[in-house]
């Protein structure tokens, strides 16, 4: 929220610099996000008065003019300027000055005569506004010269920019930041004078009645006033709104817009000839209803949104905006202020709904106090009769059926003092709190604070010693050791589990990466996912950053693609990534939660082949304690390269994929490297981890090991061969080493040559030749038979 520094000083003393001022109220909790001082960057531009104007004599288009600043002599400046006469006071930029854009300004000659600087117009000094400029800016004949150009022309105004937060609605306002301020700096403010008197004869009850027929607005008050003067705001309220960021528009509606602006609550008026029912009624609109708002756009209602209506007709979206149905025109002889409270949560669904923000609704949204509107109305009644803007009628109708009185918070001033770390008396909690209107009474060590309802947020003793600490100044609040009281905790099993295997994942040289889990709906065209596939269906975003973010993703994959492509593309040669994340499978049922599968995922391009990935895979299975984990063969998954991707499965459970990314893949992200991508579901890693260590001693006996060489179709997979051995080993098989395998001339073609070392024990006796050759040859026998095997 923006407020102008001297619309502040309306109601409060204030002898800081805009920039003082603004620190001080970050000290005492009031978020200040910048402090603005407009024309500040206007430098050395001074009034001046032409006392002498001829022809130049060699340039047809110039003038030569002698100019008074209030110094000595007269200065001389060269102009192409025509709209000026002798005796005229004119803005002159000297020599160094600086113009409002930043030009600077030095004097030189201008065919061959000396000019000190430049004469300026309203766009040169940044006041020139929408319309085009001709010539100089003429000042007024009484203007003193010799001045400063801003001080003349009030251009240095103030501003301080707060990040108001929701549950402070009261400093919405200028007042309310008036009381924030006046609290700060230790001072009195003053609120508004909202004193009137009805001078029409006319009454209100017999204008007009109201029907509120819904609970989501909570009060809701009217005044008419009449025999109305539409006319410009006078000068000073059309500079408030200004500085505020409001365009003046006419006196009525700039006196809504100012009491917005200075008490909180937002006000609108309706011009009384087209409310022809005589009746104002809030309720909902009708599903696929059609209204025109102010701002001339047809927006498309539903039963949710709030609305104002003469009788069966919309006017109004309640808290948002009017019609233009109901508009305040030139002709306008008599209006209906209206001035409400409505539900807070209810405005912000209808605003983002419609895509229609106005400052009405942003203050609306926070949940503003019932009891300001009639202090609002007093206000703008008020500024009818200082502007002369008509007639207040007699009478209020206030519909108000449930109001919000004030509470009292009682908090022991011990336990204050002890909570903050101070050692500050009662009297000094009770002084720091009136400050901001919470009028407190002492009994005994206790505080009672009276809390307005301006102020919801404060319902705690914890909300009542903020209040203290940031008045009294957290800058003088001491270091202190917290008071806690100690609770044994570690982490869960899950987190045990996780961290092992990032720490795998590290040890095996990757780095973590973190990627969004809201996609755009395009990844699965990216990564050649058919338009079948459940993975299309998905969690869509209501409210998306755009459709890049739209949706919660249903795979990881794209985003590791995502990563190692924008590795690639800043030419790094070698990368290996692993991100921990999550997956989002909607649920059938759309009013439930979709479900949240936790997955690891690891990318990697660069000196690296399906081996090295597969490796990575199998160090997270072994410090999980994982050992009946399968690799299968993977031929159908249109992202991966069908030659070189397998499915790993944990007893017939499937726990993901690890494979070369299909080359098309890869050349949609750009990269023109061999990318290899794993993608795991932890929690089913997690569900078969075995964190239990067992000790087993030296063996005893000695071992015997056999080498066998076999020969076997391309197409036989390493793995079936081993379970084939492991299988038919039985309990002597200690292990089993492949340590070859070969292609080339001694083999015949569409044949692979295999060769394993074989490690035979026993833990009770030492074996015989006997004993290890009858399980080796049953081993060679189920080569033969299952696998086609020939023994080399």
């Amino acid at each position: 929220m923006k407020v102008p520094v001297k619309w502040l000083k309306d109601y409060v003393d204030i002898d800081l610099s805009p920039q003082e001022l603004g620190d001080a109220l970050t000290l005492s909790g009031s978020k200040v996000e910048e402090v603005i001082v407009t024309g500040d960057i206007i430098q050395n531009v001074v009034t001046g008065k032409i006392i002498e104007l001829e022809k130049h004599p060699d340039a047809e288009k110039l003038s030569i003019c002698q100019v008074d600043i209030d110094k000595e002599e007269p200065i001389q400046i060269v102009t192409a300027a025509t709209n000026m006469k002798k005796d005229d006071i004119v803005p002159v930029a000297l020599h160094g000055s600086t113009l409002a854009d930043g030009t600077k300004i030095k004097k030189g000659k201008l065919r061959g005569e000396v000019s000190n600087g430049m004469f300026c117009s309203e766009e040169e000094l940044g006041i020139a506004g929408d319309e085009p400029v001709v010539g100089l800016m003429i000042l007024p004949k009484d203007t003193p010269i010799g001045k400063d150009i801003k001080e003349v022309l009030d251009l240095q105004k103030s501003i301080i920019d707060f990040e108001i937060t929701s549950n402070r609605p009261d400093c919405l306002s200028v007042v309310g930041i008036a009381r924030e301020t006046a609290a700060t700096l230790g001072r009195e403010y003053k609120i508004p004078e909202t004193e009137y008197k009805a001078s029409s004869s006319k009454k209100i009850e017999d204008i007009i009645k109201v029907e509120v027929k819904d609970t989501l607005c909570r009060r809701y008050m009217a005044r008419g006033v009449a025999n109305v003067k539409i006319e410009p705001s006078p000068q000073w309220i059309q500079e408030r709104l200004l500085e505020a960021g409001v365009r003046p528009i006419n006196n009525i509606v700039d006196i809504t817009n100012f009491v917005m602006i200075e008490l909180g609550q937002p006000m609108h008026a309706f011009d009384k000839r087209q409310i022809t029912s005589g009746t104002i009624v809030v309720e909902k609109a009708n599903d696929g209803e059609k209204f025109t708002t102010l701002d001339e756009e047809e927006r498309t209602l539903d039963s949710t949104i709030l609305n104002i209506k003469d009788g069966d007709r919309t006017i109004a979206l309640a808290g948002i905006m009017g019609g233009l149905n109901s508009e305040v025109v030139e002709d306008t002889s008599e209006i209906i202020f209206e001035c409400a409270n409505f539900d807070g949560t209810n405005i912000r669904v209808s605003s983002k709904k419609l895509n229609l923000r106005t400052e009405a609704s942003g203050k609306y949204e926070k949940d503003l106090d019932p009891n300001a509107v009639e202090i609002a109305m007093n206000r703008a009644c008020r500024l009818i009769e200082e502007l002369g803007a008509g007639e207040v009628m007699e009478g209020t109708i206030d519909v108000y059926p449930e109001k919000l009185e004030p509470h009292t918070v009682k908090v022991d001033s011990i336990w204050i003092n002890k909570f903050l770390g101070l050692n500050l008396s009662k009297e000094d909690m009770k002084m720091y709190l009136d400050r901001l209107d919470l009028k407190t009474v002492i009994e005994g060590d206790t505080l009672v604070v009276n809390v307005p309802t301006f102020r919801c947020d404060i319902n705690i003793k914890e909300d009542v010693a903020e209040e203290i600490a940031r008045i009294y100044g957290y800058n003088n609040v001491p270091s202190t050791t917290p008071y806690s009281v100690t609770v044994r905790g570690g982490k869960s099993e899950k987190q045990i589990l996780e961290t092992k295997v990032i720490d795998t994942l590290m040890g095996s040289g990757l780095n973590q990466s973190i990627a969004y889990s809201f996609v755009s709906p395009k990844v699965f065209d990216k990564i050649l996912i058919p338009q079948d596939s459940p993975l299309r269906k998905t969690v869509k975003i209501m409210n998306p950053l755009g459709e890049d973010y739209s949706i919660m993703r249903t795979t990881s994959i794209p985003s590791m693609m995502e990563s190692l492509g924008r590795n690639y593309s800043r030419n790094n040669a070698l990368v290996r990534l692993f991100e921990i994340g999550k997956v989002y499978i909607p649920n059938e049922d759309e009013k439930e939660l979709p479900e949240e599968r936790n997955i690891v995922t690891i990318g990697m391009y660069g000196e690296a082949d399906y081996l090295d990935l597969k490796g990575i895979v199998e160090n997270i299975l072994d410090s999980l304690g994982i050992k009946k984990a399968k690799f299968t063969r993977e031929s159908e998954n249109s992202t991966f390269h069908p030659g070189k991707t397998a499915a790993l499965y944990i007893k017939n459970e499937l726990v993901g994929i690890v494979g070369e990314i299909h080359p098309d893949v890869s050349e949609i992200y750009e990269v023109e490297e061999r990318c290899y991508v794993a993608e795991l579901n932890l929690d089913i890693l997690f569900k078969y981890a075995n964190r239990e260590k067992k000790y087993s001693p030296l063996p005893k006996f000695p071992a015997v090991t056999r080498d066998i060489a076999i020969l076997v179709d391309e197409n036989i997979l390493v793995q079936e061969i081993e379970e084939t051995i492991n299988k038919q080993g039985g309990n002597i098989l200690e292990s089993v080493q492949l340590f070859d395998v070969y292609k080339g001339k001694q083999v015949p073609e569409g044949k692979k040559s295999i060769a394993y070392a074989l490690v035979y024990r026993r833990e009770d006796k030492t074996l015989t030749d006997k004993e290890v050759s009858k399980v080796h040859d049953k081993i060679v026998r189920a080569l033969e038979f299952k696998l086609g095997a020939e023994l080399r």
